[in-house]
């Protein structure tokens, strides 16, 4: 008998001037360390919950429209951070070392660009995700659980 694991279900939100989808993209094998994670809350999500086989939108922030742009899969598991011990990283931090890290990764494979994105406007507007984290005032966490339903609402708007 097998015991496989449901996947779990993220956003993942990025400022397209940083990276983008089309940065993931670009890189070898479309696959890319998801860095630079500077939250304590994001940071146990990464470094507690998410694991391989785990889906994510895409979302870009900070931008023109911000939105869900994307998705892609988990496919290594949370790993120390290295930016963080570099001193010329804009994500250095003296407080980590190598001994005791602070902050962790992940490394995400691109799986789809969608047409369009969904944007943030859009999403306000369906009565379904209004428990959806994303849509919660002053939500700044770069890292979000997307529940079953959310995710399956999410993809029925794309």
């Amino acid at each position: 008998m097998t015991n496989k694991r449901t996947p779990g279900y993220w956003l993942m939100k990025s400022e397209p001037d940083t990276f983008s989808i089309d940065d993931l993209l670009k890189a070898k094998n479309q696959t890319s360390p998801w860095d630079g994670v500077r939250n304590y809350q994001a940071r146990n999500y990464i470094r507690d919950e998410m694991k391989i086989g785990d889906l994510a939108f895409f979302y870009h922030s900070s931008c023109k429209v911000p939105g869900i742009v994307g998705l892609v899969e988990i496919v290594k598991s949370a790993y120390p951070d290295h930016t963080a011990l570099e001193p010329k990283s804009p994500y250095y931090d003296p407080k980590s070392s190598a001994q005791n890290p602070r902050w962790y990764m992940v490394d995400v494979k691109f799986k789809q660009k969608y047409d369009e994105p969904l944007s943030l406007e859009v999403l306000k507007m369906n009565p379904k995700l209004k428990g959806f984290k994303l849509l919660n005032r002053g939500n700044r966490l770069s890292i979000l659980p997307v529940s079953l339903q959310e995710w399956k609402t999410i993809q029925a708007m794309i």
